[in-house]
């Protein structure tokens, strides 16, 4: 186990310390400790919202190139995914021979400036996207970080990466990326870190509770948010569970990930509002850490598609895509 105390508190040193620690060392998810990886990403984004989600990340691309490439990430590399794809700009993947080079930009990418490797999508001819594993220590990669404005995982240094003909490799098609089990059980891992960073908003409701007595109103909104984590807690267990016993069923992981998700976020919200309301302003205006976590989480939560993921899960309930 991690001793927390020995933990650096700047975010790059912190990171990097986790991941030379081994303490970023996942397991690989439906390899039959989902549910230890997936608690480990919790409890790191209850201690920091912005280190966890990056640590994610981290993890993502190592169980990534497992599956694709059949190797690991190696020791003291940090490593991003950053396969965000917009019309533009557009980053193109060129071949010469053997050899693969990268131009272009690609934006909202979490870690920029700080990862020491990626996972990036890039267009291959007109129509084609693959997947490649690029060292961001090459001359022609620079990062730009100043269009975040946001308070909320402004830590994360979230930006545009441009590339100028930087060597990189291909691991595969942007479909051998999408269309994995995998690329689902990446998603409930970003799940585990909304539920992290939900606790740690819920710490100060519950600090506050030890501290004093609430009024029943602030008790009652206590009791809502335990309720609500408490679900979304044994919704990640169950969903590790059937992850271990289908690890490569896509149908499966698609359905699971956006009920997973969809109970995770809506705990989070409820969390976010009802400290809020139970503790008023002072929390937000006063306490550094809790404001942080929230602006942090609020932010963090958006990579849900809200309505858009619903609809999604009612189109494959309606298509016979259930389990009963």
């Amino acid at each position: 186990m991690t001793d927390e105390s020995t933990i650096p508190s700047d975010l790059h040193r912190r990171v990097t310390w986790l991941i030379a620690s081994g303490a970023a060392d996942l397991p690989l998810p439906g390899a039959g400790r989902t549910a230890a990886r997936w608690a480990a990403l919790t409890a790191r984004t209850r201690d920091d919202v912005v280190v966890g989600r990056l640590v994610e990340a981290h993890a993502d691309a190592d169980a990534i190139l497992a599956q694709l490439a059949g190797r690991r990430v190696a020791e003291d590399e940090w490593w991003g995914v950053w396969a965000a794809e917009p019309p533009t700009p557009q980053l193109r993947a060129t071949r010469a021979g053997d050899a693969w080079t990268l131009t272009g930009g690609k934006v909202w990418c979490s870690g920029a400036g700080l990862c020491s490797h990626a996972l990036v999508t890039a267009r291959v001819g007109q129509h084609d996207s693959g997947l490649f594993a690029v060292d961001l220590g090459h001359e022609g990669a620079s990062a730009d970080t100043t269009v975040w404005k946001g308070t909320g995982m402004a830590r994360s240094r979230t930006g545009t990466v441009t590339f100028d003909r930087v060597p990189a490799e291909r691991i595969g098609s942007r479909s051998d990326y999408l269309d994995r089990a995998g690329f689902w059980h990446g998603a409930i891992g970003v799940a585990a870190c909304w539920l992290g960073g939900a606790e740690r908003v819920a710490d100060t409701l519950r600090s506050a509770a030890a501290a004093r007595p609430l009024d029943p109103h602030a008790l009652a909104h206590l009791g809502a948010v335990d309720a609500a984590l408490a679900g979304a807690r044994w919704t990640m267990d169950g969903a590790a569970a059937e992850t271990d016993r289908q690890p490569d069923d896509r149908g499966a992981a698609h359905l699971r990930a956006l009920r997973v998700r969809a109970v995770v976020e809506a705990a989070a919200a409820l969390t976010i509002d009802r400290v809020g309301r139970a503790l008023g302003p002072a929390p937000l205006c006063q306490d550094e850490i809790h404001a942080g976590t929230v602006d942090d989480l609020l932010v963090y939560l958006r990579q849900s598609h809200a309505e858009r993921d619903l609809a999604s899960l009612g189109g494959v309930l309606a298509a016979g895509g259930h389990d009963g």
